[in-house]
């Protein structure tokens, strides 16, 4: 029951649990007057289903989707495996996870299980099955979300319980003899061999640092658990609830497990955006106060525009390794939760801009979403989330964003494809281990990664983020900010590449092996031929340090290179790296190693001319997407910008 329709549709979060049920099928007909197609429930409602073990309460559940089913919504239906509930907890304890200092984490929020525990797995299959003999047939329940954000509050990685012994068993089946991980880990270092697999644990609470290739290693070990765990649920509801689309609901930024393996089994991957509260934990300038106030209202375009990037992406931007044994992807990806109000998770959460909600959800559109879901319908009289708002306000009366909702013109705005010959480069594995690592308190693998992609932004660039070992042969221009971690494969994968695209890589490319080790050869490894040069030196750069590269001011990082076969195109003209090259050329290939948005958006606008496309740089809080023959120009500053012949009012957006 995959729907077909070619018309972006939009739906909402709804928690018929919440309130008394002579309130459900009003609020399912306001629903449909409203224009929403798609009802999401369930996803936190295990105590409710099953309140002792083995004791299912249907009657709820069943009149809450045939009361939609009569007003003609589509129901998303939920896996409710996010929130174990009590009777579960006390009696099987150990199905909780442990934090960071091995400490055991406790019942009463959510989120509280280890993805390696077998017991807690037979739970979630159980449940899972139970929900799809259930519903899986239907007529109203046309896709399943899976969970609820894997890995929200820092639950992909636990330090302790069942995720000790999977640990140890997943090393063994990965290396086969101590002898083999002791080299790879390069052991040798402070005398960490190990004789016995029982000997290695989860990296936690170390005296300081932890070797960082136990970490990669534990890092994937944890995101193969979440893949796993996916794959079992998705299994049973493929069997039970044939025709209906699987999905998951990711979250923004989040590094924790590899985002492309996760999606394989899935028809589309879905995402939970909030623009404002991810503006407070997020701000790309580094410093970001002033963007954070400047956008407070509105969220910044290019942290948002990311994310659709990233989620729409993950299928078809997939390594070729797993296109073989993924599941078709069926649509384009959903957001599954939009901020409709101000939220109430964040260290402050600013009521957002008129007309904020409306831009949100074009944005979402013209980015490749084939639906929106608003979180959500009325806002909670309970419990955690009191703070937080929905389209109805405690009293039920509409609120701010409901009138946007309604107001919203959808005209034209069709499912087709977004085309672009720009692509952004992005693996979990290189962040993982970029960010073991930083080198500098001021540097991450997302700084690095979105300075490259709000310069293609600004430049009017739309743009795929897709991975490294994916397949390229569609685009002009392949910027790769930090690709940290390569391999043979992945190296020639880029050479193939370059004979038909510019390619553009950060620095910090090639850094690392496979193991997380350095090149013996030192970087580029086997990338080196491509770059044409080698490394000479780093300089991690305080805040009040800055080197130049002729007009051009660096921050936070400088690296060097020595050119082989390459030529040098800028050099440094401050500081101890003075006349060494800044950035190197060599055919189509660009390698720059200083951290400087000017510079980055100087060469990717001539990388972008010499493809023949055409950068057009766009003022601050303005930008443009391409989908469905529409330019769809967005205005994110709160005051009126005039672009193009066209002045665009505050917080709005309009056909170019």
């Amino acid at each position: 029951m995959v729907n077909n329709s070619n018309v972006f549709q939009l739906g909402v979060c709804d928690y018929p649990e919440h309130v008394p049920q002579d309130h459900w099928q009003g609020y399912a007909r306001q629903q449909k007057a409203l224009g929403l197609t798609y009802v999401r429930i369930g996803e936190f409602a295990w105590s409710k289903l099953e309140p002792l073990e083995g004791e299912y309460h249907w009657d709820w559940l069943d009149q809450a989707v045939n009361t939609l089913h009569v007003e003609g919504l589509q129901v998303v239906l939920c896996t409710p495996t996010a929130t174990p509930p009590a009777w579960l907890i006390r009696a099987h304890p150990e199905i909780l996870p442990f934090d960071k200092i091995g400490k055991q984490r406790e019942f009463g929020s959510r989120r509280h299980y280890d993805f390696s525990s077998e017991l807690y797995r037979e739970h979630s299959r159980r449940i899972t099955h139970a929900l799809a003999m259930r519903y899986g047939h239907h007529p109203s329940v046309v896709g399943w979300q899976t969970d609820n954000e894997f890995g929200c509050h820092d639950t992909v990685r636990s330090y302790g319980g069942a995720s000790v012994a999977g640990f140890q068993s997943w090393l063994e089946a990965k290396y086969g003899t101590l002898g083999a991980l002791n080299s790879a880990w390069g052991n040798v270092f402070w005398s960490q061999d190990y004789n016995a697999w029982s000997q290695i644990l989860p990296p936690s609470n170390t005296v300081t640092e932890a070797n960082p290739s136990h970490v990669l290693d534990f890092y994937r070990f944890s995101s193969d658990a979440v893949a796993s765990f996916q794959e079992e649920q998705v299994s049973i509801l493929r069997d039970l609830s044939p025709g209906r689309w699987v999905t998951h609901n990711f979250m923004i930024f989040f590094s924790d497990f590899d985002h492309y393996r996760a999606s394989e089994c899935l028809d589309f991957p879905s995402w939970d955006s909030y623009p404002t509260g991810m503006l407070e934990f997020f701000a790309p300038d580094g410093t970001g106060e002033a963007l954070k106030t400047k956008y407070a209202r509105t969220g910044h375009p290019d942290l948002i525009s990311f994310n659709h990037d990233l989620y729409r992406g993950l299928k078809g931007g997939a390594p070729l390794e797993a296109v073989s044994r993924a599941h078709p992807r069926t649509a384009g990806h959903w957001v599954m939760e939009q901020q409709c109000g101000q939220v109430n998770w964040a260290p402050f959460n600013p009521l957002p801009a008129e007309g904020a909600v409306a831009l949100w959800t074009a944005q979402g559109w013209a980015h490749g979403a084939d639906a929106v879901v608003y979180f959500r319908w009325r806002a909670a009289t309970m419990a955690q989330e009191v703070m937080h708002s929905g389209l109805l306000r405690h009293n039920e009366t509409p609120d701010r964003g409901y009138a946007e909702v309604k107001a919203l013109e959808r005209e034209g705005w069709t499912t087709a494809p977004v085309k672009t010959r720009v692509a952004l480069l992005h693996d979990y594995e290189s962040l993982w281990i970029f960010d073991a690592q930083k080198h500098s308190s001021g540097l991450s693998y997302w700084t690095q990664t979105l300075t490259y992609y709000m310069a293609l932004r600004s430049l009017s660039m739309d743009v795929d983020i897709v991975h490294p070992d994916s397949d390229l042969s569609s685009y002009s221009v392949i910027v790769a900010p930090a690709i940290t971690l390569m391999t043979e494969t992945r190296a020639k994968n880029l050479e193939a590449a370059a004979e038909h695209a510019q390619i553009v890589f950060g620095p910090r490319t090639a850094y690392r092996t496979k193991s997380g080790r350095t090149f013996e050869e030192g970087q580029f490894g086997p990338l080196t031929p491509l770059v044409g040069g080698q490394l000479e030196n780093f300089d991690s750069l305080r805040p009040s340090l800055e080197v130049s590269i002729g007009d051009h001011r660096a921050h936070t990082w400088a690296e060097s290179y020595a050119p082989t076969t390459a030529s040098v195109r800028y050099t440094y003209s401050s500081g101890p790296l003075k006349g060494h090259a800044a950035v190197l050329e060599h055919g189509n290939v660009t390698v720059i190693g200083a951290h400087s948005e000017t510079l980055i958006a100087e060469i990717l606008s001539a990388k972008l001319e010499a493809a023949g496309l055409a950068p057009m740089p766009m003022p601050e809080g303005l930008r443009v997407s391409n989908r469905a023959g529409k330019s769809l120009v967005m205005n994110f500053n709160e005051e009126a910008v005039s672009w193009f012949g066209k002045t665009l009012e505050g917080v709005s957006f309009t056909e170019l």
